[in-house]
């Protein structure tokens, strides 16, 4: 079974080069002030590690210790969905193919500032140009809500590059709590999010719509939101295919 490495900015520069065959070292220091997710969400595109400047900050790792050439593949998180932690700075911040025969070529970049104290979430989008071995990018700041026990929060980015803005609905299961359809937060246009939105802890069923639309756009059905958590639904895919992997779909991932 894969195992994700989990590492930072702060720590890398004490690993081996590229993070590859010795296991990680045992160190003690401050804890680096900002975090960040990564996910592949180019269609097309092969397995990438995800690095900060010339520190790798994602890889997947084997049974043996040694570096996987897997990955982090399309339609996944990196790091199982977790934060990677960050010195807070500037940063180059690139996605880098993660194969053998192309290691750390960068697909895509995208420059900018890590703050002290906050989170974010960076995109591999669009699609992968195999010619050209490129691919979008984007990064969202995720301003998690102070923790509140009584609900969820959901807020919604659209990674499709080929989609309208759309807006994200729920509507609970659950039909004896009459609850009515609810629009979480407003329009989101590509490589853009919403607001977190609180949401009454429970199962719903999910749909984006464009606006002035009653057609559903994208559904999922039966995601549960636990009261305490923050979540982030995310469109990826490619607006126009009708199946296969490139199929439209919302992910979802928890941000608390």
């Amino acid at each position: 079974m894969n195992r994700y490495l989990k590492l930072s900015a702060a720590a890398c520069a004490v690993m081996l080069a590229a993070c590859g065959k010795d296991a990680v070292k045992e160190i003690t220091g401050p804890v680096p002030g900002s975090q960040i997710k990564f996910f592949n969400f180019s269609t097309g595109s092969p397995g990438v590690n995800f690095w900060a400047n010339t520190t790798k900050l994602t890889a997947i790792g084997t049974a043996s210790g040694t570096e996987s050439p897997l990955g982090t593949t399309y339609s996944q998180a990196a790091n199982g969905g977790l934060y990677s932690a960050v010195t807070p700075g500037q940063y180059d911040l690139s996605a880098q193919l993660s194969d053998t025969a192309t290691r750390n070529v960068a697909i895509a970049h995208v420059t900018t500032t890590l703050a002290n104290g906050k989170s974010y979430s960076y995109y591999l989008s669009g699609p992968y140009s195999s010619g050209t071995k490129t691919s979008d990018a984007f990064m969202v700041e995720d301003p998690i809500p102070a923790r509140d026990f009584s609900v969820a929060y959901v807020r919604f980015v659209n990674a499709i590059y080929n989609a309208n803005p759309m807006t994200l609905y729920a509507v609970n299961v659950d039909t004896s709590k009459h609850m009515a359809e609810v629009a979480l937060g407003s329009t989101v246009a590509y490589k853009s999010a919403g607001t977190f939105t609180s949401l009454p802890a429970g199962t719903y069923n999910l749909s984006t719509r464009y606006p002035g639309s009653g057609t559903n756009v994208i559904v999922r059905s039966s995601v549960s939101f636990t009261e305490g958590h923050a979540y982030t639904i995310t469109a990826r895919g490619d607006i126009n295919a009708t199946s296969g992997t490139n199929k439209p779909a919302l992910d979802n991932t928890a941000n608390q």
